[in-house]
């Protein structure tokens, strides 16, 4: 009588392997898990409505897509984006002057804060925000987080000497978030700060240092509010800028 051929063993268990452990796919999951916690800390601390939250989750899902190949932020913040990134941004919307729709973004890079305040002003009539960035990848990325997100914002690929003039019209807020040093962001700003438009910078622990130093070069009115997301961060707002030397002249006389 002869005898049925052995089963072969099944793929997972060939050349000594072993079913794969559960919780095998954990790093994935853990992700999943820590943006999902992150999400309800930051929409807890600063709500919004239920159609701008599905604009951030839509904009937080591209930036994940893109992610592995731009390194649009830091690995070490892909946990913590909602908080770290999104509401670091979206608190600049309750600094906004009422009935403000025109914000220029310097620096955009992957939308933080400029994409986030879009996002925010999108049920507003008449908003725009213009989202400056020079590196064509970041600002390639830009635009389809403002197509995907239905978000009221325009991207400007060059750099921020070249962008200004090509806003028509004028702007009613200037932006940045970790651009530069305040001496050398107010000086970017100015040909917007001069015409009108108030400043909402996020900056860190070493305001005061900056402050210190740009009053050697500048006269400024500024108030400032401590960050929700940054212990020691604030918001700072420039109502005005001049330079102590008119931009253009020289410090020496003839």
């Amino acid at each position: 009588m002869q005898r049925p051929a052995a089963r072969r063993p099944a793929q997972s268990q060939r050349a000594g392997q072993h079913p794969a452990p559960a919780g095998q796919d954990r790093p994935g999951a853990d992700l999943a898990e820590a943006l999902a916690a992150d999400r309800a800390r930051a929409l807890d601390l600063l709500p919004v409505s239920r159609e701008n939250a599905e604009r951030l989750d839509r904009f937080v899902a591209l930036l994940l897509k893109w992610q592995p190949a731009q390194n649009l932020v830091s690995a070490a913040t892909l946990p913590n984006v909602w908080t770290r990134h999104i509401a670091d941004s979206l608190q600049l919307a309750a600094h906004l002057p009422p009935g403000a729709r025109v914000v220029a973004d310097l620096g955009s890079g992957a939308g933080f804060p400029g994409l986030v305040l879009a996002i925010a002003l999108a049920e507003r009539e008449g908003a725009r925000v213009h989202l400056v960035e020079s590196n064509q990848r970041k600002a390639a990325f830009l635009r389809e987080a403002a197509r995907v997100t239905g978000a009221p914002a325009t991207v400007h690929a060059a750099r921020i000497e070249a962008a200004l003039p090509e806003i028509a019209g004028p702007v009613d807020v200037v932006t940045a978030r970790a651009l530069a040093p305040l001496p050398d962001l107010i000086a970017l700003a100015y040909p917007l700060l001069k015409t009108g438009a108030i400043g909402l910078f996020l900056k860190g622990q070493d305001v005061e240092r900056e402050l210190t130093e740009i009053s050697k070069s500048w006269t400024l009115q500024t108030a400032s509010a401590p960050s929700l997301t940054e212990a020691g961060g604030c918001i700072l707002r420039v109502d005005r800028a001049e330079p102590l030397v008119p931009r253009g002249s020289s410090r020496t006389q003839p």
